[in-house]
């Protein structure tokens, strides 16, 4: 039902509809990708940036208070800014964050506001909120930027919040108006900016925002906008086929922002700074006829993004320190945390500026090869290989393990597990007709399972194999035959994984019941085949009770992968009691590196 106030559940509906919607556009936004660097990736970085912040809202939803209907405003809007703020992906997805952080911020205090006022039944926002929230978006990115450059998604920003200004005074009006005058903006770009009209296309980081704010209209009226060949224009009602939503939300259609005729570049934002980007004044840009964007040649070779924990004043110096080293600059965030974004020729020195700042973490780099594919296309000079393996791992030493193996990996770094977008694009990244996945954690056989969806869309046959453990994926690559049948190589994956129980041994971080009774924080738990059946004080007394345990009912092969925080004696210990405690039983090594986990153990 369309609603005239903006609460919680209008925030979940909004990101879950965004998502659909930046699903079925991305490809056509990756395509029309022309500044400020034509690396064709600004509808997957959209996505990927969104489905993150989509996430946070479900997990407050699903941590909800007993008792209470759903969380607040504040709660939902926050949970939104921060999941884009992590998730943040390229120039384009960093300036969405901002947009949505500054519209969290009057959500959120409106909805306390409402909260406060006795005559209020729950904690919302009305049109006038949602006018503000727009605004606040809009000048929040600008501000962001030193030299902002019209025709961009600024330009579509502020025309959004412009058009908002001059409507009614509910939210389906206020929606509407916006999303109009962001399509009327984003239908003008390539006026405003040379390297769009030679290209004959619109801003990327526009189009995204329109389908984003195309998605808003639909959230709070139950009307899809409509999708037509040249464009988007006027709205139909959502037919019962579409609702969307997550469950248990009330999603109102599944009908996206439409697609433009082509749209272009998705530039990157500046923060404090004249770097080339989205809203932002390219190093070198000259916009008469024979001017082109950054990246059509030459520019910096290194896209560099990190999160990093930091003050005011000393993210006011990584700005200035990261301008003089490149180009393409967004720094974006605030209350301590911020994401961080540079293109620059030497990515050590834009790592270390952040060091200096604070502490970075999550850290990116892209190497801008020339000839290289842009992401997520294919090479069309080489053909597809017959069969690949995909697999998410845990630490930087299993990357390189199943490297070697010949799989293609997946980071999941300890707090940080991918997004099925992610896994999509590695799954095209192994550029084959056929993938066997293996997610390694019992958390993200959903999430292998929505990318698996998606990706056989398009054609390539994948098999999930749903292993709860790094180690159980090492069992099915061992025996990974690319020569048999496809059929035949996934159940005998299967099988070897199967065969393989699993255990970790990790350091409590709070105090709580588990399946072994009452830990505190600091001690150390050992987990078999996912649940805690040893608690001790000890990492290798640990270790070792946890093996002993697997080994009772037999075992052929015990594999160890060590983590860098473990004690360096805890391997060879644990090969000393296998050795002489258990005959025919054989022991192997491998250095996990930084993967949460202190030792992860299998026995097949």
């Amino acid at each position: 039902m369309p609603q005239t106030f903006f609460d919680a559940l209008a925030v979940r509906t909004w990101c879950s509809l965004s998502l659909r919607a930046l699903g079925r556009a991305r490809e056509e936004i990756d395509a029309i990708n022309v500044y400020p660097v034509a690396d064709g990736d600004t509808g997957t970085n959209l996505y990927l940036t969104l489905e993150s912040a989509a996430t946070a809202v479900e997990a407050v939803f699903a941590g909800y208070e007993t008792g209470r209907a759903e969380p607040s405003l504040g709660d939902a809007a926050r949970a939104m800014a921060h999941g884009a703020l992590i998730g943040a992906r390229g120039n384009s997805g960093t300036i969405l964050a901002q947009l949505l952080r500054g519209m969290a911020q009057v959500l959120a205090e409106a909805g306390e506001c409402s909260a406060a006022d006795e005559s209020s039944a729950a904690s919302r926002a009305d049109g006038p909120g949602l006018r503000l929230a727009l605004r606040r978006a809009a000048d929040s990115a600008r501000q962001a930027v030193a030299h902002p450059v019209e025709g961009t998604v600024l330009t579509v920003a502020s025309a959004a919040a412009d058009a908002a200004e001059e409507a009614g005074d509910d939210c389906r009006t206020v929606a509407r108006a916006a999303y109009e005058g962001a399509r009327a903006a984003l239908a003008a770009t390539p006026d405003q900016l040379g390297v769009l009209r030679r290209a004959g296309v619109v801003d990327a980081g526009g189009r995204g925002l329109v389908t984003v704010l195309g998605a808003l209209v639909e959230a709070v009226t139950g009307e899809a906008v409509r999708e037509t060949a040249g464009g988007v224009s006027g709205a139909r009602s959502a037919g019962p086929a579409e609702s969307a939503g997550p469950a248990g939300s009330a999603g109102h259609g599944a009908g996206a922002a439409g697609r433009s005729a082509g749209t272009a570049g998705h530039g990157a934002g500046s923060a404090g700074t004249g770097a080339t980007g989205d809203g932002t004044e390219p190093a070198c840009q000259d916009e008469d006829e024979d001017g082109g964007g950054r990246g059509e040649a030459g520019g910096p070779a290194f896209e560099v993004i990190y999160l990093l924990e930091a003050d005011d004043a000393a993210v006011a110096r990584l700005r200035a320190r990261l301008d003089a080293l490149g180009d393409s600059l967004v720094v974006v965030g605030g209350d301590g945390l911020w994401n961080v974004h540079v293109h620059v020729d030497d990515a050590g020195a834009a790592v270390e500026a952040g060091v200096e700042a604070g502490r970075p973490y999550r850290i990116r780099i892209t190497h801008f090869g020339h000839g290289e594919p842009h992401p997520g296309r294919e090479r069309p000079s080489r053909a597809p290989a017959q069969r690949a393996v995909v697999a998410v791992v845990p630490g930087e030493g299993l990357a390189g393990l199943y490297g070697e193996a010949g799989a293609t990996t997946v980071l999941a770094r300890p707090g940080e597990p991918p997004a099925s977008g992610e896994l999509v694009q590695a799954v095209r990244r192994a550029h084959a007709r056929e993938v066997v996945l293996l997610p390694n954690d019992a958390e993200l056989r959903h999430t292998a399972a929505a990318a698996a969806e998606q990706v056989r869309t398009e054609g390539i046959r994948v098999a999930l194999i749903p292993t709860r453990s790094a180690v159980q994926g090492i069992a099915a690559l061992a025996v990974h035959e690319p020569r048999r049948r496809f059929d035949e190589d996934v159940v005998q994956m299967t099988a070897a994984a199967g065969a393989t129980r699993y255990a970790e041994v990790v350091v409590a971080e709070r105090r709580s019941w588990t399946t072994a009774g009452i830990c505190q924080a600091g001690d150390v738990l050992g987990l078999i085949d996912g649940d805690v059946a040893v608690i001790g004080t000890d990492v290798t007394a640990t270790a070792r009770t946890v093996l002993d345990r697997m080994l009772q009912s037999g075992g052929e092969l015990v594999t160890l992968v060590v983590g860098e925080e473990a004690p360096e004696t805890v391997a060879a210990h644990l090969e000393a009691r296998v050795r002489e405690s258990y005959l025919a039983v054989d022991t192997m090594v491998y250095h996990g590196g930084r993967q949460g986990a202190l030792l992860l153990i299998g026995v097949e």
